[in-house]
């Protein structure tokens, strides 16, 4: 095995501090002969780490088809000096990998002592917001606007190893760890996608919210909440999404951490369903229910019992539309429609906590 061991410079993307303690911190990526953690094998280990006011390189190289499991005696001993390990789509890939090869070899190692931070799985709920043509590193590097040039694939870095193990030629061994050293430092590239959950996982402060009326294309009026929001964390770059839900619209923009988010509202008639039907006369003619008991006083042939679709009341006014029910009462136009309303009033917003889970159930609505 060949252990290498450099200060290196990163470059200052994101406040790694929202993720840990910046010296228990320890980035990660694998180089394999293949995906399967069974069958193939382990032969490059990279890690990144910040020591004594300094980012630190080092990795653990199989110079031999032996030395594997020499590599992860060495990863793993390294491991237990951190609290937590960030990686890209390592929960699906390098951490399974590396636990089978552990396990192959009876190696008695593991994750255990530390929590996984995945770039991937924390972004991957917003890719549709975002607009991402895929869930890979490359995608997310062309949204940030940075732009790598990566000359090899997987699959032909598996050919240089092989080739390496029958020459152990020095230009081949400098190719592989090269490889390696340029994702390491490529990671800290992506990390300002990170910006994109925290701003969305932490609750807005309301600076405006008005109601406004326009006219449709046939002179009709139609009113809408804008809302203007201002965000602790900024976004690196904007985004702007029209929801499927209620005419929902979105902007956030980089400049003053900004949200802006325009509502179509509802103004009209609808109805509140009640949940106990059982107890309720539906009335014909006033198009309503009535507890049963007080129509036990109406004729007979003017009522029937209620069913859970005609067990409700009338209401006229200006509506706000919700993704899930977060106020009550909640009204509906039919009973087995997915989304429902509440009657608007600027109050509704005056919880932070209440704001933030009414926009995000917007923004993940189907």
């Amino acid at each position: 095995m060949i252990t290498v061991e450099k200060t290196i410079s990163l470059p200052d993307t994101y406040p790694l501090t929202r993720l840990g303690t910046l010296e228990k911190l320890l980035f990660f990526d694998i180089e394999t002969t293949g995906f399967s953690g069974d069958y193939n094998r382990l032969y490059l280990i990279g890690c990144t780490f910040f020591r004594s006011g300094s980012w630190r390189l080092i990795q653990w190289f199989a110079d031999t088809e032996a030395a594997e499991p020499e590599l992860l005696a060495a990863f793993f001993s390294f491991l237990q000096n951190f609290s937590a390990v960030i990686h890209f789509n390592g929960d699906g890939f390098d951490i399974p990998f590396l636990l089978k090869r552990c396990r192959a070899y009876g190696l008695p190692m593991d994750f255990s002592g530390v929590s996984s931070i995945d770039i991937y799985k924390r972004i991957r709920p917003y890719r549709a917001l975002l607009g991402l043509e895929s869930m890979k590193q490359k995608a997310i590097e062309r949204f940030l606007g940075v732009y790598r040039q990566d000359p090899f694939t997987g699959g032909q870095l598996i050919e240089v190893y092989q080739r390496y193990l029958s020459t152990h030629q020095n230009r081949l061994y400098d190719m592989l760890m090269l490889h390696n050293r340029e994702d390491l430092e490529g990671m800290p590239l992506i990390l300002p996608i990170l910006n994109y959950p925290d701003f969305f996982e932490h609750d807005f402060r309301l600076e405006r919210q008005e109601v406004q009326e326009v006219t449709d294309l046939f002179g009709a009026p139609e009113k809408y909440l804008s809302l203007r929001l201002r965000s602790a964390f900024r976004l690196p770059v904007e985004i702007s999404w029209d929801g499927t839900f209620c005419g929902c619209r979105f902007q956030a923009q980089t400049q003053d951490d900004i949200l802006s988010v325009r509502l179509e509202l509802f103004s009209g008639i609808l109805k509140y369903f009640y949940p106990d039907y059982q107890n309720y006369y539906y009335l014909i003619y006033e198009d309503t229910a009535i507890h049963k008991s007080v129509g036990e006083f109406v004729e007979k042939s003017a009522r029937r019992k209620a069913t859970a679709q005609t067990c409700y009341t009338k209401k006229e006014g200006l509506y706000l539309p919700q993704a899930e029910p977060l106020w009550e009462p909640s009204f509906k136009q039919k009973y087995k429609d997915k989304y429902s309303y509440v009657l608007y009033r600027p109050e509704l917003f005056d919880d932070g906590g209440n704001l933030t889970r009414y926009l995000k159930s917007l923004l993940f609505s189907r």
